[in-house]
């Protein structure tokens, strides 16, 4: 059984990923209002630049050296990639999919990759095997992506039969 402390751990998780799909949709929006969805990732990630910077400075945050900064391995630069990548597929896919669909294709990724991650403790995260357990929660969100894109088509089907 979970402590309290775990337990707020995941309702914080919980709250970060409550946020997500609201991103998609701002940043879709934003997409379309100038033009190109390249530039909505430029001025989201901007907008998080200009968000972060004076927190960090209010809060006192030192400056790494860059010998910090370029002793860790070379797969800590991807972050950054990574994030524009999603900012990006969330911009042009999510007004196709509609939020939830995207959402929990996004989620199905995420799952199927962080199994894989925690299996092998890969990017410093402590080893945690796959189990029985672990692949049918995996599996019930893959099957939450199936039925939630089927229920999606749904309707166009039926207009597409009339």
């Amino acid at each position: 059984m979970p402590n309290a402390a775990s337990l707020l751990l995941v309702l914080a998780a919980v709250f970060a990923g409550a946020v997500v799909p609201f991103q998609a949709g701002a940043n879709a929006m934003l997409g379309r209002l100038i033009g190109h969805p390249l530039w909505a990732t430029v001025v989201s990630l901007s907008i998080s630049l200009a968000l972060i910077v004076p927190l960090m400075i209010a809060l006192r945050v030192p400056m790494p050296t860059p010998a910090e900064t370029l002793k860790g391995p070379w797969w800590i630069w991807i972050g950054g990639a990574a994030g524009v990548i999603y900012i990006t597929a969330a911009l042009l896919l999510a007004p196709k999919l509609g939020a939830a669909s995207f959402i929990v294709a996004v989620i199905a990724g995420q799952m199927a990759v962080s199994i894989v991650i925690d299996h092998y403790g890969l990017m410093g995260f402590p080893e945690k095997p796959v189990s029985v357990a672990r692949l049918i929660g995996v599996g019930l969100i893959a099957g939450g992506m199936v039925i939630t894109q089927l229920a999606s088509a749904m309707p166009a089907l039926a207009s597409q039969a009339r």
